[in-house]
């Protein structure tokens, strides 16, 4: 069972000029315990190239690694799982192709999506985006976010593993997790920190 306590979402046009090996290394350091292969700015060949340096980080260190949004890409780089959002492939298909060992998430910020998903056979779901935030392009972007009471309706709802994800800092991760949340996804709160070791060390904290 995956540590969902601090999952880590991977941008290294957002990590303050460092690599993403980097940030990730850091990231395992301060006890994360999922890494979610992202980096939107790459082609599918970069990132499968990226992807074998960090899922041997991740084997090594036994922490969960997952692949954003390309089922193919997860299972050539034969991740532990895949997320999903709305516009790609079905989780049905997902399940097929990856086995029934796969670990897949889905992207949702309503109790009907979440009530879905989970009937749809999902493993978690990511729930937000929970506060505003800027550096997600691919998701609902409200001014105030879904809010933590929002989160707390979905757990309520669901019985599978939820993360919280948009705009958390160690500052409002605790809030996130006493609405329900199982642990807190991140990009920027850890590629951008000036220790991201630390700030890793942090959220889990506040989690906690």
């Amino acid at each position: 069972m995956p540590d969902w306590s601090v999952y880590l979402v991977t941008g290294e046009s957002l990590s303050a000029g460092r690599t993403t090996r980097d940030i990730v290394a850091h990231a395992i350091e301060g006890g994360v315990g999922v890494v979610q292969l992202r980096e939107k700015e790459c082609t599918v060949r970069e990132r499968y190239e990226m992807g074998r340096e960090i899922r041997e980080q991740c084997r090594e260190a036994g922490v969960t690694f997952v692949v954003n949004d390309r089922v193919d890409l997860a299972r050539a780089l034969e991740a532990d799982g895949v997320h999903l959002g709305d516009d790609d492939l079905p989780v049905p298909v997902a399940r097929e192709l990856l086995g029934e060992d796969a670990i897949i998430g889905r992207s949702v910020s309503t109790v009907e999506a979440a009530d879905a998903a989970e009937a749809g056979g999902v493993d978690y779901l990511g729930v937000g985006t929970v506060f505003h935030t800027g550096s997600k392009d691919d998701i609902p972007d409200d001014e105030h976010g879904i809010g933590p009471e929002r989160v707390a309706d979905i757990a309520a709802a669901v019985d599978i593993p939820l993360v919280g994800i948009g705009g958390i800092t160690a500052a409002n991760a605790g809030e996130v997790a006493r609405a329900g949340a199982d642990g807190v996804a991140v990009i920027t709160a850890i590629t951008r920190a000036d220790d991201p070791e630390a700030a890793t060390r942090a959220l889990r904290e506040a989690v906690e």
